[in-house]
């Protein structure tokens, strides 16, 4: 059984920006760069026949490439236990109508429901204990943030192996977007 999860990478120069963000929240597991991207489908634990079910769904989407730009932060959470931070993506209808194709395909392929909402995002942090003075201080200095653009050619099918330290994510197939 492996732990599945379908998202967009984000480039090299737009996670440097986002390193730029970690700090200012004693005991916060800060995401490793390598590891930031927006989760378009969480998927869960799945066998190998299912994992191939939603490997050949995904690879028969045909969906058109785009830009996206991450803007502002964000928690996860209530006030008094936050959860996590996050930084947003901005409204992008190219983005939900992807990741409503991805919800269908990989719905259709057999797996688990996940009936949470999507809120499209890149997880900084997460928190455990944390004052909500100080992640409303963290929040309101960041407030302002703004990736560059960056276009979104593909998505990948990646493994989550999650580890005493931090989660490992393995790609395991990737799926072009096409040409406008």
């Amino acid at each position: 059984m492996r732990r599945l999860f379908v998202a967009v990478t984000v480039p090299e120069t737009v996670r440097r920006h986002l390193s730029l963000l970690a700090g200012g929240i004693p005991g916060a597991r800060w995401v490793a760069a390598e590891n930031l991207h927006v989760t378009l489908r969480f998927i869960g634990e799945v066998d190998g026949a299912l994992e191939q079910d939603i490997v050949d769904a995904l690879a028969g989407l045909h969906q058109p490439g785009f830009e996206i730009r991450l803007e502002g932060v964000g928690q996860f959470g209530s006030a008094a236990s936050v959860r996590s931070l996050w930084a947003g993506v901005a409204r992008c209808p190219e983005l939900l109508q992807l990741h409503r194709a991805v919800h269908r395909a990989v719905s259709l392929a057999g797996a688990p429901a996940d009936r949470r909402k999507f809120v499209p995002h890149v997880t900084l942090a997460r928190l455990k204990r944390t004052g909500p003075q100080t992640v409303a201080g963290w929040l309101g200095a960041q407030a302002r943030f703004r990736s560059t653009a960056f276009p979104v050619t593909e998505f990948v099918l990646f493994e989550s192996r999650l580890g005493r330290e931090a989660a490992h994510y393995t790609p395991l197939a990737e799926f072009p977007l096409h040409e406008r």
